[in-house]
């Protein structure tokens, strides 16, 4: 029988492949399951630390949030304390106090025995103070509708309190609103709430002695208005809180100091809910890599949440069954479903939570509150005060099923590859298909927009041919796409020169009616004085050069200042500072620079003989910008502030820098001004006065 060699060839290749791929498929195995199962914890593991990072980036967010707006509250937190003051004493008719008990006996009573479990008497709650009295029956809702209270600036009564309500209010709801905190609370040096963003039973209250007096509250309030420093941070714990029924709430605080005395304290009501986002990725649980089963949660030094459950969101009914099973008492679970909220009430005792309490961190697998076995990553929570800790738990069966996955495909590769053995031949077609693989390799490369790829094809046949073609064709692709890009970038550097990015970036998406209000932005409305005299025997380039040399020193003092121009005249121009880029200083910048502009003026007298003179107004408040056209669009300001900024410069005869009494309050202590007048405008007359000199 003969047989030939190549077919002996095959018979050698066959066998030579099986015992290659049984010896790779073994070690494969071992290896390749070790590797996944170390990726698996790994997975959890990646999960946690990067959920601890987000945890104390929101907490740094929250203290920078708390010591931020606390170093700008003196002034209301000074305002509301007299405003205090002037309540002792106050009068409260018989149906206003009638009013107050019943928001407690009818409304929060109620919320607070049912979630606390107990009753309560209306005495042990009802305000202590006149003013307190006052405060509630003014401002406080029968109903204990925030949202309304939030809502109302001034109660009308013509109190001093409501003075300062009606003058900063609307400043402090911004805050709250802005960074989503559930209240915000001015509390003076003795411990009386003196303000209060919604109004609730708490208004009025002293957390060292009134009826909500005790716990991590009263606490953080000592150690914060005793603290003397002004970075100073007071993170409580959650604590049941019952001004709101008992709810779960954390308070952050930071002392208000005016020249380095502690004034009062700014006490801010945390959000559950914004912490829940940072652990839950906004409830994107499987986009945020927790799988089927995963999630994380934080945990009290009590062993109970300070977060959400996951399972309690997607299905409450099943977290009922659960944790009862795991030992949680069944009305304890009721509760928490019909709250909502597991904090401070779900009990969540482990030894890996033991352990991180201790201070430690690790992976372990064990029995999670669910009563299911968990693989749970654990450490410490980094946030000063709080001794937290953060777990990272799934299933082990989602966490190894690539495992499973890699085995069951490892034989599969084994089979592949030996049938792949078996038609050795084929690879005869990879000396063919080779110069064509490169052809469109490069032509994907291409159409991902690299357009340097270049086809190395060197056979002399039609594909040479063909590949020839395709690199001609990628050269002139990219030598298009660099003039477009040459093109686009000069439109985008002359529209960045006429408005600011965020505007010029919607004016590109295409937006035709662009508008956006600021508050707090100080405006100056200048002109040049004498100007068109100066010029008025020069031929027209010699003005314009003049004018130029003043435009440019103009800018180069706006950047130096952080004053953003909005638009150029022939005479004069419009400035503000606080509007692209929020300052707090911005009354102090636009006023620094307008003095700056009339020493620019100064020296161009100085270098051509010349008397001109600067007239500039300048005001802060509310102010709008937007674009102004279609065809040939402007960015321009407008606003109540921007009005009265020109009426002040526009209605006084004589050139000098005019300021009004709101920039005035703001830099009075860095400069010397005069009386002016006043000005009237829509809202009554306005105070005006001179800028002299720099102290």
């Amino acid at each position: 029988m003969r047989i030939e060699i190549q077919s002996k060839l095959l018979v050698m290749l066959l066998a030579m492949a099986l015992v290659t791929a049984l010896v790779v498929g073994w070690i494969g195995y071992r290896s390749g399951t070790q590797a996944l199962e170390q990726a698996a914890y790994q997975q959890v593991t990646q999960v946690r630390e990067s959920r601890a990072r987000e945890v104390a980036s929101y907490f740094t967010g929250l203290e920078r949030a708390v010591v931020l707006n606390s170093r700008t509250a003196e002034n209301s937190m000074q305002a509301f304390e007299a405003g205090w003051r002037d309540l002792a004493g106050a009068q409260v008719s018989a149906d206003q106090r009638a009013q107050v008990e019943a928001v407690y006996s009818d409304v929060l009573l109620p919320q607070l025995a049912e979630n606390a479990g107990q009753e309560f008497t209306v005495e042990s709650f009802l305000p202590t103070s006149d003013a307190a009295w006052y405060l509630q029956a003014h401002y406080t809702d029968p109903a204990l509708d925030y949202d309304a209270t939030l809502a109302v600036d001034d109660a009308g009564d013509g109190s001093v309190w409501s003075a300062a309500h009606a003058r900063y209010h609307d400043t402090l709801r911004e805050i709250v609103t802005q960074n989503e905190f559930e209240d915000l609370l001015l509390i003076d040096p003795d411990g009386n709430v003196v303000y209060s963003a919604y109004k609730g039973v708490d208004l009025g209250t002293n957390v060292l002695s009134g009826p909500y007096a005790g716990g991590s509250l009263e606490d953080t309030f000592r150690e914060t208005v005793t603290s003397n420093g002004q970075d100073y941070v007071g993170l409580a714990d959650f604590e049941p809180y019952q001004p709101l029924a008992d709810s779960p709430t954390q308070f952050v605080m930071s002392p208000i100091q005016d020249d380095g005395l502690t004034v009062g304290v700014l006490a801010i009501q945390a959000s559950t809910d914004r912490l829940n986002e940072v652990l839950t990725s906004g409830g994107q649980w499987q986009q945020a890599g927790f799988g089927e089963t995963g999630e994380t949660y934080l945990v009290g030094p009590d062993g109970t949440l300070r977060s959400t459950s996951r399972l309690l969101v997607e299905n409450p009914e099943e977290y009922v069954d659960r944790v009862v099973a795991a030992g949680t008492p069944r009305d304890v679970a009721e509760t928490v479903v019909r709250l909502g909220n597991p904090i401070l009430r779900q009990s969540v005792q482990s030894p890996a939570i033991e352990r991180a309490l201790d201070g430690e961190t690790g992976i372990v697998r064990t029995t999670g509150y669910r009563d299911t076995d968990v693989i749970v990553a654990y450490t410490p929570v980094d946030a000063p005060g709080l001794n937290w800790v953060i777990a990272a738990a799934v299933d082990p069966s989602e966490v190894f099923a690539p495992v499973q996955d890699f085995q069951r495909q490892l034989v599969l590769s084994i089979a592949g590859m030996l049938l792949l053995a078996a038609v050795a031949s084929l690879l005869l077609a990879q000396v063919f298909v080779r110069p064509i693989r490169s052809l469109v390799s490069g032509v994907r490369a291409v159409s991902a927009g690299d357009l340097d790829a270049q086809v190395r094809v060197r056979t002399n046949d039609e594909v040479g041919d063909l590949a020839e073609a395709f690199n001609e064709m990628a050269t002139s692709l990219r030598t298009k796409q660099e003039l477009l890009e040459a093109e686009q970038a000069e439109k985008d550097r002359i529209l960045l020169s006429l408005m600011p990015p965020a505007v010029a970036e919607q004016v590109k998406g295409g937006e035709e009616t662009i508008a956006q209000d600021f508050q707090d932005v100080s405006v100056v409305f200048a002109d040049l004085v004498g100007f068109a005299g100066f010029t008025s025997g020069m031929d027209s380039h010699a003005a314009l050069e003049h004018l130029n040399e003043l435009v440019r020193a103009f800018d180069e003092a706006a950047e130096r200042t952080g004053v953003e121009k909005v638009r150029s005249l022939r005479n004069g121009f419009l400035a503000s500072c606080g509007l692209v880029i929020p300052r707090v200083d911005h009354a102090r910048r636009i006023v620094q620079f307008t003095s700056e502009l009339t020493e620019v003026v100064a020296a161009f007298n100085a270098r051509h003989g010349s008397d001109l003179s600067l007239r500039a107004g300048i005001n802060v408040g509310t102010v709008t910008s937007g674009i102004v056209g279609r065809a040939s669009v402007v960015y321009d300001l407008w606003g109540e502030a921007v009005d009265l900024a020109y009426r002040v410069h526009a209605e006084e005869p004589e050139p000098g820098i005019y300021v009004t009494d709101r920039i005035y309050d703001a830099v009075r202590d860095q400069y010397e001004f005069t009386e002016a007048g006043v000005v009237r405008s829509s809202d009554g007359e306005h105070p005006v006065w001179r800028l002299d000199e720099r102290r």
